[in-house]
């Protein structure tokens, strides 16, 4: 039997695991070359330390999903039907499509979108593709709709974005854990043994969550707000923790700054104020803020449910100005943490298929890293493009007048994870071109002109930064099936076709290297990490900038990365959601995932298993809310906002607050709930509000004499 280590597909914890192939007949999980690809959970990896959930049980199935792509498909024109071509028949159609729309309404006419489960080696490569072959400045990607919040805002604190203070197994050694917006016992499993951990140890974990999710039946402590209200609940917590003469007055005098602007907002958010705007009750708000002072180590940590928000950075910021007070960042086994979503969503981020960055998590407008990166590249800096268009702002400017004709999708299905869908699907029909690359056909591919067949996990090498910083080796354990391409052999033949300067490797490791190189000395500095040192001391944190580096698993210790080396506190106040509920519109409503699927479901809605686990979406209510609308557990309910309508059956809990309605996002069709979901943008990150709106819902067939509420 043969086992290749490995690494889950889905989330940023990336869990270990070992693939192995005993030479069976073929059935689930096969890979290339025949024989039954098994799934055994590793021990040595201290994320999950043996532990796998139901998705990475069944990670091996996606190996052989029935309309898996093996062979380039293309539309001869706009109205016809994909059919099977040839590989230089696509990519001459997409060369050819993209030098016409460049040379007719120049370089912005050809835009890129990318993933946050690229590797870090295909992120760099697509950065890259971008700025040198199309020379263009329209690219970004899906994780903006995930961590942007949380890294803007850490990055204005700590002059610095990484996941969490520390190795995941510090939250063991914690005296307290306040976890605002994530549901880990659903997202990411594993994850909760390392708070069981703590819990047994005499910690306490506190959860801020509209619902009664999961986590928050494990938790000490369940704070429930109204939607939108994380900013006055942070600023009340912190409000209580001077009143109460609990906060760190040492360490905000030698390691914080801007401390007194913030005490002077929270002076207004009086516990019985706070309780009015958040419906938390005084007695709890006293009871987290005691748990937090008195832990000794502690960690504040948020997920989408706190970064979602047309105020998402500030939202973030109200938590780390709690965590600052408390002195917590910078102290060993302590800090504010982001608990990363996508598979890659830290390294995504970090190495260029931002609108605004360069490799190393540089800016694109900063003169001496355009010069750095450029001679990496081997190009002019004067012909790398500035800043480009957000992740929403872009897909809304598709086929516009001024906006891009041409869109290449690696990695990502908007037209079920961007808010707001039906747009997005109304600007993806606008476009000249259409190009995805992916292993099956999703919703976006559906759609495409140009359907790429790309390699997926397990049949490709390559590296993910999981949530800790920790650096990872993703080997190859199958050959990909014959027709099918990496998505490094994809790049470097368009960029081939495009006569585009410079090196275009396919080979991941040849692509780190020039990753390590062009992003040295930037804030996330990998040239000290090889693929050896990752093999031989299983994942390497960065920054790392040299070969004789250990490697950062705490940053912050001695000094923040900013000119001072404090931190910075940063004023948040409260504003509500930007769309609050009224007369028309009476009740919120709020999305996220559940156990058995991830994301888009592009992955997990074909694996047989975790389809009949969670089979379909469905809409979350207090039975207090059903009964005045006459709706009964199971029927079908229409629930309406002002960008569309959502056909989903009803799931009665008293989970959930009565004023409020829960959907995940995973399914498309008459039941997505991103045709719902506000787009308004945060000022700072341009994350779009996807965790509050403003719905009425009534049963899909109204009893007699029920109206819609």
């Amino acid at each position: 039997m043969i086992g290749t280590p490995a690494h889950c597909p889905y989330c940023a914890l990336q869990c270990g695991m070992t693939l192995s192939r005993d030479g069976a007949a073929a059935g689930p999980g096969t890979g290339a070359g025949g024989g039954a690809v098994r799934v055994t959970p590793r021990d040595d990896v201290p994320a999950n330390r043996g532990g796998l959930c139901q998705k990475g049980w069944t990670a091996a199935e996606l190996l052989t999903v029935p309309d898996r792509l093996t062979t380039p498909m293309m539309r001869r024109d706009r109205g016809a039907p994909l059919e099977p071509c040839t590989w230089d028949e696509a990519l001459d159609r997409v060369a050819a499509e993209a030098g016409r729309l460049r040379a007719l309404h120049g370089p912005d006419a050809v835009a890129v979108f990318g993933g946050g489960g690229l590797t870090n080696e295909k992120a760099y490569q697509l950065g890259k593709f971008a700025r040198v072959a199309l020379g263009t400045s329209q690219i970004d990607y899906n994780g903006r709709f995930c961590m942007a919040s949380a890294a803007a805002a850490s990055g204005r604190a700590f002059g610095m974005d990484r996941g969490l203070p520390g190795p995941v197994t510090d939250l063991a050694a914690s005296g307290a854990v306040l976890l605002a917006g994530g549901n880990p016992a659903e997202t990411m499993p594993p994850f909760m043994r390392h708070l069981t951990e703590m819990r047994d140890g005499g910690g306490a974990l506190i959860v801020v969550d509209p619902r009664r999710t999961a986590t928050a039946r494990q938790a000490d402590l369940h704070l429930q707000p109204t939607p939108g209200t994380d900013i006055a609940l942070a600023n009340g917590l912190l409000h209580l923790l001077i009143a109460e003469g609990l906060a760190d007055e040492d360490y905000i005098a030698a390691r914080t700054a801007g401390f007194g602007a913030v005490r002077t907002v929270v002076n207004a958010y009086w516990p019985d104020r706070v309780e009015r705007i958040t419906g938390v009750p005084v007695p709890r708000m006293r009871e987290a803020v005691r748990l937090l002072a008195r832990a000794g180590r502690a960690h504040v940590l948020t997920g989408r449910g706190a970064e979602q928000h047309a105020r998402g950075t500030d939202m973030v910021s109200a938590f780390i100005n709690l965590a600052l007070a408390l002195g917590l960042p910078g102290r060993a086994g302590s800090g504010y943490g982001c608990l990363t979503g996508q598979g890659n969503g830290q390294g995504g981020r970090e190495h260029g298929q931002k609108a605004d960055q360069l490799p190393g998590y540089r800016r694109i407008d900063d003169p001496a890293a355009r010069a750095h990166v450029a001679g990496v590249w081997g190009v002019d800096p004067e012909t790398l493009p500035g800043p480009g268009r957000s992740a929403y702002e872009l897909l809304s400017a598709l086929g516009t007048p001024g906006g891009p004709k041409a869109l290449l999708v690696f990695g990502s299905n908007p037209v079920v994870s961007a808010p707001r869908a039906s747009a997005v699907e109304e600007r993806l029909g606008a476009l000249d071109l259409l190009v995805v690359a992916d292993f099956v056909p999703s919703e976006t591919g559906r759609r495409a002109d140009v359907l790429l067949p790309a390699a997926q996990w397990a049949e490709e090498s390559g590296t993910m930064t999981n949530l800790e910083g920790r650096v990872l080796r993703r080997r190859r354990a199958v050959a990909p099936p014959d027709g099918v391409r990496t998505d490094l052999e994809i790049i470097g033949a368009l960029a081939g076709r495009l006569k585009a300067p410079g090196e275009w490797s396919t080979d991941p490791e040849e692509v780190f290297g020039e990753l390590r190189r062009a992003g040295a000395g930037g804030i996330a500095d990998y040239s000290g990490i090889t693929y050896e040192r990752i093999e031989a001391e299983g994942g390497v944190f960065w920054p790392c900038p040299s070969r004789d580096h250990p490697g950062t698993p705490r940053p912050y210790l001695d000094r923040f990365p900013t000119p001072d080396g404090r931190a910075r506190f940063v004023p948040s106040e409260h504003h509500g959601p930007d769309e609050d509920v009224d007369g028309g519109y009476p009740v919120y409503l709020i999305t996220g995932r559940v156990l058995a699927q991830y994301q888009s479901g592009a992955q997990t809605r074909r694996v047989a298993a975790l389809a009949e686990a969670a089979p379909g979406p469905f809409v979350e209510l207090h039975p207090d809310l059903a009964e005045r609308l006459g709706i009964e557990d199971g029927c079908e309910v229409r629930v309406r906002s002002r960008r569309g309508e959502a056909t989903v059956r009803a799931r009665l809990t008293d989970a959930i607050r009565p004023d409020t309605v829960f959907v995940p996002f995973h399914w498309a069709g008459e039941g997505r709930a991103n045709l719902l979901t506000n787009p308004a943008l945060d000022p700072v990150s341009r994350m779009p509000e996807f965790k509050v709106c403003a719905v009425r819902l009534e049963p899909a067939a109204p009893p007699e004499g029920v109206s819609a509420f």
